[in-house]
C-alpha cells in the first residue's frame, strides 16, 4: 500500500489525532491567518522553495489569509500579493556562496517584525527552516505570544556544496548543524518533516520532542500519466520530446537541482552499461555541477546521449515527465523527494538510490527499483530491465500513480490548515502591553 498523505504517528511516540470540522480562526469574525518564514522562496529553484510557495498558495485557495516572509530575490524591500499570498520580501544581499541563494539583512530587522506581528496578528507562524529569517521569525513570534510551527527541509549535505567544505570537516560541521537544528526546532510548538524516515532522523541527531511526518504532497491534477493505449502513450511521449528538442529514444530522465548531492555522475557513468540500445538521459535543471556533467559525458562517450536542458519553466516540467520512459534519481539526501513525487504521478517507474528517504517512495519490483549509491552498474541493469519490457513498464507505471495518489497536495494542506487551526484554538494571548 502507498503512503498516506500525512502521518498521525510521530517519530517519539505514536498518538492519533480526532477529525474536528472546520472552524473559524482563534478570533471570530476573521479567517485564519498564517505567516510563513523562509530564507529560499522562488524565483529559488530547489524543494524548500517548491514546498513552500505549493504550501502557501494551495492554503490561499482554501481560504486562509497567508502571508510570507522572505529575503527580496533583487536586494531591495518591498510587499506584493502573489497567487493570493502576501510576500513580505526582506532587504537581502548575495550570500557570495551561490549564485541564487541570498541572505535577509538582519540589522533593525527585529523591530520590522515587532511592528509586522503588530499589524498582522497572525493565528500561528509557520518556519520553513532555521536559518536568518526563521531564527528571527522565531523569536518574534515567541515575543509576541504566537504558536510555532517549524518544518524541517536541511539536511548538512545540503550545504557541503555551497561551502565548499573539504571532506575532512564534514563530519564535524555535520555534527554541528544537527546540534543547531535541534536546539532552534526545540522551541517550536509544532514540528513537521516530510516522510518517518526523516522524523526518525531528527529524533536519532537528539530532537526530543514528537515530529510529525506531512507529505510535500504533489498536484494529481497536474501531474498525471500518458493516456490510451502503447500506441497512443508512444505518440505521446514522442511528441513530447519534439517539444523538449531531444530526440525520439528510450529515455532516462532527473529533474532537479545539477548539485553535488544530487550524484547525477551515477546516471551518466550507468548509461553505456544500460543494454538498451540509444538510451539516452534527459536531465532538467541548472546547478553548480553542469560543466562537470558534461565533461563526464564526452570522457565517457556519451556526449551525444545526454541533454542537460537547464532551467525549465515550471509550465513545461509535465513535457520533461511525459518525455521518460523511467525516472532515475541518484541522490543521497532526499528527504522525501518533490520530484519523483511527481514523476510517479505521471505514470512513470523509478529507479532511485537506496538512500535516506528515497526507499519510503520505491517498493522494489512494484513500481521501480533500488540500488546502491555510487553502483551504477546496478542501476544500468534496472533501467535496462525496465526499458526492455514494455509491459512490466507500464504496470509499474500504473503502480507509482497508484502510490503518489497517497501523496495529495490537496490533502497536505488541509492537514497543515488543521495543525493551524488546532494551535490557534489553544493559543493564550500575551498581555496586553
Amino acid at each position: 500500500m502507498g503512503e498516506r498523505p500525512f502521518s498521525r504517528e510521530t517519530a517519539t511516540q505514536p498518538h492519533t489525532t480526532t477529525q474536528r470540522p472546520a472552524r473559524s480562526a482563534a478570533r471570530p469574525g476573521r479567517r485564519l491567518r498564517v505567516l510563513m518564514g523562509t530564507d529560499t522562496y522562488p524565483p529559488d529553484v530547489n524543494g524548500a522553495a517548491l514546498f513552500t510557495a505549493c504550501l502557501a498558495r494551495g492554503l490561499a485557495q482554501r481560504g486562509v489569509d497567508v502571508h510570507l516572509l522572505c529575503p527580496s530575490p533583487e536586494g531591495a524591500p518591498g510587499v506584493e500579493r502573489v497567487e493570493g499570498v502576501v510576500e513580505h520580501r526582506l532587504r537581502s544581499m548575495s550570500s557570495l556562496v551561490h549564485a541564487s541563494v541570498r541572505l535577509a539583512l538582519p540589522p533593525g530587522a527585529p523591530g520590522h517584525l515587532d511592528r509586522l506581528m503588530k499589524r498582522l496578528r497572525p493565528d500561528v507562524v509557520h518556519l520553513q527552516n532555521h536559518f536568518i529569517v526563521g531564527r528571527l521569525l522565531l523569536g518574534a513570534a515567541r515575543r509576541h505570544g504566537v504558536p510555532v510551527v517549524a518544518t524541517n527541509h536541511f539536511t548538512p549535505e545540503n550545504l557541503f556544496a555551497y561551502l565548499h567544505c573539504p571532506p575532512a570537516l564534514r563530519g564535524a560541521l555535520g555534527a554541528y548543524a544537527w546540534r543547531d537544528l535541534v536546539r532552534v526546532y526545540s522551541a517550536a510548538d509544532h514540528v513537521t518533516t516530510p516522510t518517518r524516515i526523516a522524523a526518525q532522523l531528527l529524533v536519532n541527531k537528539g530532537f526530543r520532542r514528537p515530529v510529525e511526518a506531512v507529505s510535500c504532497g504533489t498536484d494529481l491534477r497536474r501531474f498525471q500519466p500518458l493516456r490510451g493505449g502503447e500506441a497512443e502513450r508512444a505518440a505521446a511521449r514522442s511528441a513530447a520530446r519534439r517539444r523538449l528538442g531531444v530526440p525520439d529514444r528510450p529515455t532516462l530522465v532527473f529533474v532537479g537541482r545539477l548539485d553535488a548531492e544530487k550524484n547525477i555522475t551515477d546516471l551518466i557513468e550507468a548509461l553505456p552499461h544500460i543494454t538498451v540500445a540509444d538510451a539516452q538521459l534527459v536531465v532538467a535543471g541548472s546547478g553548480s555541477q553542469r560543466r562537470r556533467l558534461a565533461a563526464l559525458a564526452a570522457e565517457r562517450g556519451v556526449a551525444d546521449r545526454v541533454h542537460l536542458l537547464g532551467h525549465v519553466p515550471n509550465a513545461d516540467l509535465p513535457d520533461v515527465y511525459h518525455s521518460g520512459d523511467v525516472f532515475t534519481i541518484a541522490g543521497t539526501a532526499e528527504l522525501q523527494s518533490i520530484a519523483t513525487l511527481e514523476a510517479m504521478a505521471g505514470g512513470l517507474p523509478v529507479v532511485a538510490a537506496n538512500a535516506l528517504a528515497l526507499p519510503h517512495l520505491v517498493r522494489p519490483g512494484h513500481n521501480g527499483y533500488l540500488y546502491q549509491p555510487g553502483a551504477a552498474a546496478d542501476l544500468a541493469k534496472y533501467v535496462s530491465e525496465i526499458l526492455a519490457a514494455p509491459e512490466e513498464r507500464a504496470r509499474m507505471g500504473e503502480a507509482a500513480r497508484r502510490r503518489a495518489a497517497g501523496h495529495d497536495h490537496q490533502a497536505s494542506c488541509a492537514r497543515y490548515e488543521e495543525i493551524y487551526r488546532d494551535l490557534a484554538r489553544r493559543r493564550t494571548p500575551p498581555p496586553e502591553r
